[in-house]
C-alpha cells in the first residue's frame, strides 16, 4: 500500500495523494485528490490533479462530450442530451455517502472526468469517463478509473458496472486491464451511426488484479 510522507501526504504506486473535501455546492466527507507524475517530456511542475467538481465543471463535461464525440465518432445531439441527463440526474439525486465525481486538471485546465453513481445498495455505476485528446497517453484515464474502483470498494459496493461502445478502444483497454469483464453487447443507433453497445462489470468482492503503477509512455 502507501507510505506516509511528512505533511500528511502518502504515496501510492509512486503517486502523491493530497486531501480535498469539496464537491461543488454539496457537503461531502474529505476525499483524496490524486496527483500523477507527468512523463519526462512534460515539465515536472505541471502535475495532473484529480479533484472534486466545482461549479461550472458539470457544464464543461457535457460540452466536451458533445464536441469530441461529434468530431471523432459522428455522434449526433442525442448523445449530448444523454450526457446532460446523466449529469442532471447525478446532481439531483446526489448522495455524498454513496457517490463521487472527479475532475482531472493540469495547469488549471480541465483534461478529464469520471462519475461514480449508485445503482442500488450493492451496485455502483462508472459513468462519463472522459480524457481530452491532448492528455491521452498520460495515464489520466487509468487514474480516473482506479479512483472509481477504490471509492466503490471503500463505500461497500460489491459490483461496479458500466456501459460503453466498442468503438471506444482506449477506454475498453483500461477496463480490461483493471479487471472488468464484458457481460453483454447490443447493436444500436441511439446517436446516429451504428454502434455496438457493451456492458462491463467488475466484481469488487474478488481480489484486485496485480496492476502496475501508472507509467509514463515510452
Amino acid at each position: 500500500m502507501g507510505t506516509r510522507r511528512a505533511g500528511g501526504q502518502r504515496t501510492l504506486a509512486g503517486r502523491s495523494i493530497v486531501r480535498s473535501d469539496a464537491l461543488g455546492n454539496h457537503a461531502a466527507p474529505p476525499r483524496a485528490a490524486y496527483i500523477l507524475a507527468m512523463p519526462h517530456s512534460v515539465s515536472p511542475d505541471a502535475p495532473v490533479l484529480l479533484r472534486p467538481p466545482r461549479p461550472g465543471d458539470f457544464g464543461w463535461v457535457v460540452h466536451r462530450h458533445g464536441v469530441l464525440y461529434a468530431r471523432e465518432y459522428e455522434f449526433d445531439s442525442r448523445f449530448e442530451a444523454l450526457v446532460a441527463r446523466v449529469i442532471a440526474d447525478f446532481l439531483r439525486d446526489y448522495d455524498a455517502t454513496r457517490e463521487r465525481a472527479w475532475i482531472a486538471e493540469r495547469d488549471g485546465e480541465i483534461i478529464g472526468s469520471v462519475f461514480l453513481a449508485s445503482a442500488d445498495s450493492t451496485t455502483a455505476k462508472l459513468r462519463l469517463l472522459y480524457v481530452e485528446p491532448t492528455a491521452r497517453g498520460l495515464g489520466v484515464g487509468t487514474a480516473l478509473v482506479r479512483a472509481c474502483i477504490a471509492a466503490a470498494r471503500e463505500m461497500g459496493y460489491t459490483r461496479l458496472v458500466l456501459w460503453t461502445n466498442a468503438v471506444l478502444t482506449a477506454a475498453r483497454a483500461i477496463y480490461v486491464a483493471e479487471g472488468f469483464r464484458l457481460t453483454g453487447t447490443e447493436p444500436h443507433a441511439l446517436f446516429g451511426p451504428e454502434q455496438l453497445g457493451e456492458t462491463w462489470e467488475l466484481r469488487l468482492t474478488e481480489a484486485a488484479p496485480d496492476r502496475p503503477p501508472i507509467a509514463s509512455p515510452a
